[in-house]
């Protein structure tokens, strides 16, 4: 009997244990992880009683120490609301009263304070602890006051199209309808709950959530980002300046490091503020052209062509050919940019003097079959897949044709289009050894409940050997120190790997524009243990027919900021 007593006491007191765990961990839930939202419901009960706090979670930069600077938060403040059925003064006094506290619109004022059978207008949001303050020592009857959030961008337009913004979706509920906003809407939204919610089920969901660690996302959390904000900064002030000076149509931009794929900086000209995108009139700009956008790309693909060749055996770096300034395939004809021949040359000189006829040389010596196998190794036939929305896939059907002139102009990046994301990704493989790495915007999720998922990327590959890379790499930086503006850009204690490219843009009618030109920029540095990558282009630029005039300067500008900026030690 005495053992069946004690048996029973301890199942009683292990019961107690946990319910009483249960509830210290409701208790927690309630009080500390969601107390301000549950108080600001409290506060404003009396006013709308139908509807929560707005909340979701924030995303932050994470500057070159490790310091995280918010990106996308929640603003507390208030909303001024009023009760027609039992104001005591007229609607032109109240407004009289309000506007010499607050900006307000008169008519709005007049015009719903007229209500007079309607109990509940909103007059203004967004106010201030101090304006409701103000507007609170007033004390009129039937005007009322209720704390609300909203969604703040402390950046203004800093990196617009890669965070984007929320906005309102079937009725009022406001989720995320660009960049990172809405690729991680399931980890930002934050889901309204009753107090009164099971909370056994929550509990025990919650440590199921925290153990499952296969999911991509298992939970609400905050977001942080790989983009550095005062590289950020600086390449969006980069690209305006060049909008301006060239009046380009548009300019965009990628800082990323070639090792990993991550995004350290992205943005293009035009952009708009995240917290008055509202007032935008062209929509076009919410779009992020970097991932939704395609270009044929021109020479900047010279340097994957001249790499499938090295790496094929085809040619190698001493390898001549006679360039006699035009070559024809199919009945068509082909040119280099000046249409002059420089005779007896070696592959080197075909970068520098950035031959069209040298790279479709390097085309026929491979075998067309083997130059689209390494252009998809290349991976420009598919998705980065990275973690943004709406990126599209390349065109690049010209590699699948019968006729040896598609390959030859896809040999210098005509004929194939690229996404600029896409365009950087294949560039990094040859700055890394040859592997594809995964481009990526986010580094890590907090979660509110249970540990924080770092996030780890893989490469695949190798597309080329690392012994191409090197060589590669090695005829990059002679083209920066002897061709490059005539050797003047070069940085005496830092090597640099970069091409130039100028690519006709393609008439919806057919052909080319004679007057019409995408400028393109790309390289790398230190050459031989790189840091970034920097992918530069400038869309229809007025007065400029080369990328070498629009784009070596600004190129050279950033390098030479990502160097002193993140203190890279010099390599020569």
């Amino acid at each position: 009997m005495r053992t069946l007593v004690v048996s029973r006491i301890r199942v009683v007191s292990v019961v107690v244990i946990v319910v009483a765990m249960v509830l210290v961990g409701r208790l927690y839930m309630v009080q500390v992880v969601r107390g301000d939202d549950f108080s600001e419901r409290a506060e404003r009960q009396y006013i709308r009683p139908q509807e929560g706090v707005f909340d979701r979670g924030d995303i932050f930069f994470e500057d070159k120490n490790g310091e995280r600077i918010a990106a996308a938060a929640i603003q507390s403040g208030f909303t001024l609301a009023i009760n027609p059925r039992v104001l005591d003064i007229t609607p032109e006094e109240l407004y009289t009263e309000l506007s010499a506290h607050i900006d307000i619109d008169y008519d709005t004022v007049v015009y719903r304070a007229g209500k007079s059978d309607d109990p509940y207008e909103e007059l203004r949001g967004q106010l201030t602890e101090e304006e409701a303050d103000l507007i609170s020592a007033l004390d009129i009857d039937g005007v009322y006051l209720y704390r609300h959030g909203w969604r703040y961008y402390p950046g203004g337009s800093l990196a617009a199209q890669t965070i984007g913004f929320i906005g309102s979706e079937g009725g009022d509920e406001r989720v995320g309808q660009y960049g990172i906003e809405r690729h991680y809407e399931e980890v930002l939204v934050r889901h309204e709950e009753s107090v009164y919610v099971n909370f056994f089920a929550e509990v025990f969901a919650n440590v199921s959530d925290a153990l499952d660690t296969d999911s991509e996302f298992r939970g609400q959390g905050d977001v942080v980002v790989t983009i550095e904000p005062s590289a950020q900064a600086f390449l969006e002030t980069t690209l305006e300046e060049v909008a301006d000076v060239w009046q380009s149509r548009e300019v965009g931009g990628i800082v990323m490091d070639p090792t990993t794929g991550a995004i350290v900086a992205m943005g293009s000209y035009p952009a708009f503020d995240l917290n008055a995108f509202n007032e935008v009139d062209d929509i076009s700009v919410f779009s992020n052209p970097l991932v939704e956008s395609l270009f044929e790309m021109g020479s900047i693909i010279k340097p994957l062509t001249m790499a499938a060749g090295l790496d094929s055996g085809a040619v190698t770096p001493l390898t001549t050919y006679e360039d006699k300034g035009q070559v024809t395939y199919d009945g068509y004809t082909i040119y280099n940019y000046d249409g002059k021949a420089r005779g007896v040359v070696p592959m080197q000189e075909v970068l520098n003097q950035s031959l069209n006829t040298g790279v479709s040389y390097v085309v026929t010596q491979m075998g067309t079959k083997e130059f689209a196998e390494y252009m998809e190794a290349f991976g420009i036939r598919e998705t980065t897949g990275i973690d943004l929305p709406g990126e599209v896939r390349g065109l690049t059907d010209n590699l699948d044709s019968p006729r040896r002139i598609e390959f030859a102009t896809a040999s210098f990046g005509q004929g194939i289009a690229m996404t600029p994301i896409a365009t950087a990704r294949a560039l990094a493989a040859l700055a890394n050894g040859g592997y594809l790495v995964q481009p990526h915007v986010v580094k890590e999720i907090d979660y509110d409940v249970g540990p924080s998922k770092v996030f780890k990327y893989e490469q695949k590959g190798p597309v080329i050997s690392e012994t191409t890379s090197d060589t590669i790499t090695r005829m990059l930086v002679k083209v920066v120190d002897d061709a490059l503006l005539g050797g003047t850009v070069s940085i005496e204690r830092h090597s640099i790997a970069a091409k130039t490219g100028t690519a006709q843009i393609a008439s919806p009618y057919g052909g080319y524009y004679e007057d019409r030109f995408l400028h393109s920029f790309f390289g790398y540095f230190p050459a031989y243990e790189p840091r970034f990558l920097v992918f530069l282009y400038n869309r229809e630029p007025v007065g400029a027919r080369y990328a070498s005039q629009t784009l070596t300067d600004p190129f050279m500008k950033l390098a030479k900021f990502l160097l002193s900026y993140y203190e890279v030690p010099p390599d020569r």
